[in-house]
């Protein structure tokens, strides 16, 4: 029996249920497991952007954050809504 490398997550199954699949299939792409609660910083590296990028769009209303303990502020349902949120809208193109 091959083993896996030891970086790579195990690839769920097809029919298996998968709570969260937008954020699952990045944090998969990232070599990341799922939490129950994620951190700015996380957020960051896991979207590859500044602190500053994500501290903008919370306080947009973008992505909603939690008064947790300590600093933990995310919640993975939060962050599944704001991915499914987020697909880019097509511009109408003007045919002439």
């Amino acid at each position: 029996m091959l083993e896996q490398p030891r970086h790579e997550m195990p690839v769920p199954k097809p029919n298996s249920t998968v709570k969260y699949p937008l954020l699952q299939e990045i944090l998969y792409l990232k070599g990341r497991s799922l939490q129950a609660t994620y951190t700015i910083r996380d957020l960051a590296e896991i979207f590859s952007v500044s602190v500053r990028a994500i501290q903008t769009r919370v306080a947009s209303g973008q992505i909603p954050s939690r008064d947790l303990p300590g600093r933990a502020k995310f919640l993975s349902e939060d962050l599944e809504m704001f991915l499914a949120s987020s697909l880019k809208k097509e511009r109408p193109r003007d045919y002439k």
